[in-house]
C-alpha cells in the first residue's frame, strides 16, 4: 500500500489555489479566443477583447483574474490502495486552501453560518467532494467558484415522459432566467439522472471536465452540442449585453435513476472557468 503524507496534500492545494485564482486553463482561453472570432456583436466582441485582456494581465503580474475567488470546490479521487499518513486527510485540504488564501492574499468569502455570516476569514472550509478509485494515486482538483454564477444553479425533478425535450427545455429557461447574473459567456454542468442530491453533484463534476473534450457516448455528446446551440441562441451574450455567444460549452454526466423520476440540474461557471489540479 502506498503512503501519502498529509504535508504533501496541504501544499499540493495550496499551490493549486495560487493558481487557479491567476491563470486560465489553455481550453477555456482557447474557447475564449474562438468566441472573439465568431461573435457578431461589436460590443460583445469588445467585451470579450477585455476578457481575454484580463486573463493575460492576470497571468503576467500574479493578479487575481477576478475578486471574486470563490469557493474552493475539490474533487478528490482517492486510490483505494493509498494511505494518508501524517495527519487528517480533510485537514491537509483545508490547510492548503487556507495557506493559498492567506499567502496570496485572495479574497475570503466563506461565511461560518449561512444565517448569522461571520466570515471564517480563511476561505475555510473547502466544498469537498471524495471519489474512491482503483490504484494507489490521488489525483486532486479544483473549481475557485464565484458566487455569482454559483447561485444560478437550478435542479428539478421532472416527470420521465418529458425526457430530453423537457431537459432541454429547463436547461436554456435557467440560462434565459439568470440572464447577466453568472457573467457570461458561461460554461454550463448539466447533471441528469440519479437522486435529487445526487443530479446537482453530477452538474458540478461535469464542469471539472476540459472544455475541448467530448462526452463518450455520441447520444450525450450530441445533446452537448445541440443544448449549446440552444444557449447561444438566447442572444443574451457577453456579459448579458446582447450577442451570439452566451456559453463556451455545456458538459452533461449521467446516472441511472427511478423509474418514476428524471432528476436535472444545472451549474453555471462564470467566463473566468479557473481550475487546476495535481497528482500525487
Amino acid at each position: 500500500m502506498r503512503e501519502i503524507e498529509a504535508a504533501k496534500i496541504a501544499d499540493a492545494v495550496e499551490q493549486m489555489c495560487r493558481k487557479a485564482a491567476v491563470e486560465l486553463p489553455v481550453s477555456v482561453e482557447a474557447a475564449l479566443k474562438e468566441a472573439h472570432a465568431r461573435e457578431q456583436s461589436p460590443l460583445g466582441r469588445s467585451i470579450l477583447e477585455d476578457i481575454l485582456r484580463n486573463a493575460e494581465m492576470a497571468r503576467a503580474k500574479g493578479l487575481p483574474i477576478c475578486q471574486d475567488t470563490g469557493t474552493a470546490v475539490l474533487w478528490v479521487q482517492l486510490g483505494q490502495d493509498a494511505r494518508i499518513v501524517g495527519g487528517d486527510v480533510t485537514e491537509a485540504l483545508n490547510e492548503g486552501v487556507r495557506r493559498g488564501y492567506q499567502g496570496a492574499y485572495l479574497r475570503k468569502s466563506i461565511v461560518e453560518d449561512p444565517l448569522r455570516r461571520k466570515n471564517t476569514g480563511d476561505n475555510t472550509p473547502a466544498a469537498i467532494h471524495w471519489e474512491i478509485v482503483p490504484g494507489e494515486g490521488l489525483r486532486l482538483r479544483l473549481l475557485p467558484k464565484g458566487g455569482g454564477c454559483e447561485n444560478m444553479s437550478r435542479m428539478a425533478v421532472l416527470r420521465p415522459g418529458e425526457g430530453a425535450e423537457g431537459v432541454k427545455k429547463f436547461v436554456v429557461d435557467a440560462v434565459r432566467a439568470a440572464g447577466a447574473n453568472p457573467c457570461p459567456p458561461v460554461v454550463l454542468g448539466v447533471g441528469i439522472g440519479g437522486t435529487a442530491d445526487q443530479v446537482t453533484w453530477l452538474a458540478k463534476k461535469a464542469l471539472f471536465r476540459d472544455l475541448g473534450d467530448r462526452h463518450p457516448d455520441p447520444f450525450y455528446a450530441d445533446l452537448e452540442q445541440e443544448l449549446l446551440t440552444l444557449v447561444n441562441d438566447t442572444g443574451i451574450g457577453p456579459q448579458g449585453l446582447g450577442g451570439t455567444v452566451t456559453a463556451l460549452a455545456v458538459k452533461v454526466e449521467t446516472w441511472p435513476c427511478h423509474i418514476t423520476a428524471l432528476p436535472v440540474a444545472v451549474c453555471f461557471n462564470c467566463h473566468a472557468a479557473r481550475a487546476a489540479e495535481v497528482v500525487l
